[in-house]
């Protein structure tokens, strides 16, 4: 289907997670976006494979987060094995209990994360144009214009704004000249999608299998007896681009000291990896997001969820620009929040990466003898088990340091900037048990106080809302109670007194005050977010 337009308002060059992501939530805020891709449909391998805590918050705020926990596989923790031999074993149980609504790392393959996305786009009437290609990208004063390529012919588009959502190849990216700088790992590695008949995996863990010079990981996924297989070629192989799953079988079963059989082999590639950050992830009127932006190992599956977490971080600045709600200089923040999340994220994989792949032989003892002692002694603790969890959950991720929220409470527990705690709430109007996630699920910003309040000044408040901020502000009131002491003392909120929160859409805390006073709200919302 070939694109007929003239203009659009946004042009989304890629549709993979964090393209799709991007046009979801453009359409949560009733803007309809062209996203183009240059493959044929929708990728049928598998790709990216964890989906961590905070993109399946995301999931549930667009309401299709139980079609991903139904279709896809807790994994219940991960071990490490040496000589064949488990050495140390880390269990997600419980790890992430009051953090979340979804306390583990799920197991749902990134062709299942881009069918779900299209399934959404279809039902708000929004195509992907396949087979269809960027050929050249030129900014005007006012936007952009596309050259687009397709079976038909080649096709001129006028874009308000482009979002380069194209991977790792980007060509949004090159046609702006803008660096992609890092470096490629000397090893090759292959990627192996099979159906096992073994004995040794347990089909609900990550087991990790570390030789001197080779390594295996090996990822339960959500159908029976089918593994993600991850790991180095052996440097005997070179750099030959034949190899077979067959041939990689005999050194498997070296590493785990374990008979496999492979049932069926659904997938198998070999390839290098890289890691690589953008020099800027905006020019003028296009953006960058996800691969285009950043790439790295795959240690601790952060790389898709960090994609699909720019698209959600750019997505509500973006539409409250276009939709005239919010003045153009809050689309700085995107670059000034997400740019230290991947490049902090590219400097803890790469270091992670090179210990496990270092040969050298001190570091080779330490991984073998102090390693495990020191993983099996600090899981232990309790304290320990929530960073990590927090970490590798994306939830942990603060922009405290952004020029969008405005923390003016003496609080030092949460402060604006950080992400909503997940805190069980029990409503006294509708005498329902709930959470403060649930209440911040519809687009724009949701204002939530705590403490006592007259009747009269609510209704200031609901009126100052409604003649001032009627599409953009929800209200929520939480009174004290018994039922809710909990919410109170993690906010460090005083029952007798008052407490103001305003959340962004994107479920981050960007304003916090100890009272609530209608002016200091009103210009935060004026003069710091830039609300119109």
């Amino acid at each position: 289907m070939p694109v007929t337009e003239q203009h659009t308002k946004v042009l989304i060059v890629g549709a993979g997670p964090s393209g799709l992501m991007m046009a979801s939530q453009l359409l949560r805020y009733g803007i309809q976006p062209i996203i183009i891709d240059n493959k044929q449909g929708p990728t049928s391998y598998s790709n990216a494979l964890a989906v961590q805590a905070r993109s399946l918050e995301i999931y549930r705020q667009m309401g299709v987060v139980d079609k991903v926990i139904t279709h896809g596989k807790q994994t219940k923790g991960i071990s490490f094995n040496q000589d064949g031999k488990q050495v140390s074993s880390l269990s997600f149980n419980n790890a992430g209990d009051g953090l979340t609504a979804y306390p583990y790392v799920l197991l749902y393959q990134q062709s299942k994360n881009e069918r779900l996305l299209l399934e959404y786009l279809t039902l708000n009437c929004c195509p992907v144009y396949w087979n269809t290609s960027l050929i050249s990208l030129q900014q005007k004063t006012d936007g952009a214009e596309a050259q687009l390529k397709n079976d038909g012919g080649e096709h001129t588009l006028k874009c308000d704004w482009v979002i380069g959502a194209d991977g790792a190849h980007s060509t949004v990216r090159k046609q702006l000249q803008i660096p992609f700088k890092g470096d490629t790992y000397p090893s090759f590695f292959y990627l192996a999608d099979l159906k096992l008949d073994t004995t040794f995996l347990t089909g609900d863990t990550v087991q990790l299998y570390l030789g001197k010079q080779d390594l295996a990981g090996f990822f339960p996924m959500p159908e029976d007896d089918c593994y993600r297989i991850i790991g180095n070629l052996p440097a005997q192989f070179g750099e030959r681009e034949d190899i077979k799953v067959e041939d990689i079988l005999p050194y498997l079963s070296e590493l785990t000291m374990s008979t496999i059989k492979i049932v069926e082999n659904n997938w198998f590639t070999t390839y290098k990896l890289h890691h690589r950050m953008a020099e800027k992830f905006r020019d003028q009127r296009c953006f960058l997001v996800g691969d285009a932006a950043h790439i790295h190992s795959p240690v601790g599956g952060q790389g898709m969820n960090t994609g699909l977490q720019d698209a959600y971080n750019l997505a509500w600045k973006l539409a409250g620009v276009i939709n005239g709600h919010i003045k153009a200089n809050i689309l700085d923040s995107y670059a000034t929040e997400r740019m230290p999340v991947a490049k902090a994220l590219l400097n803890t994989t790469d270091k992670a990466f090179n210990i496990i792949m270092s040969t050298n032989w001190f570091i080779d003892l330490i991984k073998k003898w102090i390693l495990p002692k020191v993983l099996n002694t600090a899981w232990k603790s309790k304290k320990l088990r929530a960073l990590f969890f927090k970490a590798v959950s994306q939830i942990g991720i603060s922009y405290r340091d952004s020029n969008v929220n405005l923390h003016l409470s003496k609080g030092t527990q949460i402060k604006a900037g950080d992400r909503l705690p997940y805190l069980k709430v029990f409503d006294e109007k509708k005498e329902i048990a709930t959470d403060l996630h649930e209440w911040c699920s519809k687009p724009g910003f949701t204002l939530i106080i705590l403490g006592k309040f007259d009747e009269l000044y609510l209704f200031t408040l609901a009126k100052w809302i409604t003649n001032k901020y009627p599409s953009i502000l929800n209200f929520f009131y939480l009174p004290p109670s018994g039922k809710n002491v909990e919410v109170f003392n993690a906010l460090e909120a005083d029952p007798h007194r008052q407490k103001g929160i305003i959340v962004r859409p994107d479920m981050y805390i960007g304003y916090m005050n100890d009272v609530v006073d209608i002016g200091m709200m009103d210009n935060y919302l004026k003069n710091v977010v830039g609300i119109i």
